[in-house]
């Protein structure tokens, strides 16, 4: 394993070297001096996608999601309080597959909620569906 790891800012996704033994500190981004890491989901875009999912080298599970399903959006709070127990070793997305279909097509996204982990843009499982947040922290950690 290396010293350290590049991982794009969960503001402006400009990528940062960061030290390992540095992750668990708050990491300030060099270009926009804001937190590198966030406990709050990030919302995906076009435009944030390739840095957040591809060139980040920290994993992240991706919860494909849409504002019209109501499974979604009972998960969501269970999605954010998750991240609290898994930053930063894994970091926590969101794409509404309404506002962004080519970006869920690319992942061959056909029901949601859906969950898939991935690193460094390659996929490292997935799971369709709600869950409790016990299993849910259960089924991440082994990304981190």
């Amino acid at each position: 394993m290396t010293d350290s790891i590049i991982v794009a800012c969960a503001e402006c996704s400009a990528p940062n070297r960061i030290p390992n033994e540095k992750l668990a500190q708050q990491p300030r981004c060099g270009r926009c001096q804001q937190s590198v890491l966030s406990s709050k989901p990030i919302a995906l875009n076009q435009l944030n996608f390739e840095a957040q999912v591809e060139r980040s080298q920290l994993p992240a599970i991706i919860d494909f999601w849409a504002p019209w399903c109501g499974p979604c959006l009972q998960f969501a709070p269970t999605f954010e309080k998750a991240g609290a127990t898994l930053i930063p070793r894994i970091r926590l997305l969101k794409l509404d597959t309404q506002a962004f279909p080519t970006l869920a097509q690319s992942f061959g996204i056909r029901s949601i909620p859906t969950l898939v982990a991935v690193h460094e843009g390659r996929e490292l499982g997935r799971l369709s569906g709600a869950l409790p947040l016990n299993d849910f922290l259960h089924w991440a950690e082994q990304w981190a």
